[in-house]
């Protein structure tokens, strides 16, 4: 891994650690609205995945956070290393490794943001889950635009 990857995954591991340390204190399984009828903090443990999918298969999921992550490791140099896809990768172990440490020493993940769009809640997620979304958006573009084999020769920018 490269060090601009590794530098993004540890400052997105680090603030999402450090976010859900915050409402975990401050929140106390409370809600604060900041948007009426759309944004508001509100911690809840998940015992699952998104929509509590594997609800309580906490041990089967840390064993697909293992497979991602090998799985990311595996590929990660078959993307032409550019900034973008450096960001990509780094908010991908950034974000699994801070769920995974949720589920490995303490048994569930920390959510606490809650968003309600058109009458729908839409699940309660974590900086952890917003990173990942954005770096698999991120790969999505490298691979429409042709930067999911590397060339040879190809430089690290």
């Amino acid at each position: 891994m490269n060090r601009k990857i590794f530098i993004v995954a540890v400052i997105s591991l680090f603030l999402d650690q450090i976010s859900k340390i915050i409402m975990s204190v401050f929140l106390n399984f409370e809600s604060l609205v900041i948007i009426p009828h759309f944004f508001s903090l509100h911690y809840l443990e998940n015992y699952g995945a998104a929509w509590s999918i594997f609800n309580y298969r906490v041990e089967f999921l840390i064993f697909v956070s293992f497979i991602a992550l090998f799985i990311l490791f595996r590929y990660l140099y078959s993307f032409k290393l550019n900034t973008r896809n450096n960001i990509a990768f780094g908010l991908l172990f950034g974000g699994i490794c801070g769920n995974l440490i949720d589920r490995l020493f303490i048994g569930y993940v920390r959510d606490f943001l809650s968003f309600k769009l058109f009458h729908y809640d839409y699940p309660v997620f974590n900086l952890a889950d917003v990173f990942i979304v954005i770096g698999v958006f991120l790969l999505i573009i490298a691979i429409f635009k042709g930067e999911d084999k590397r060339e040879n020769g190809s430089k690290e920018s």
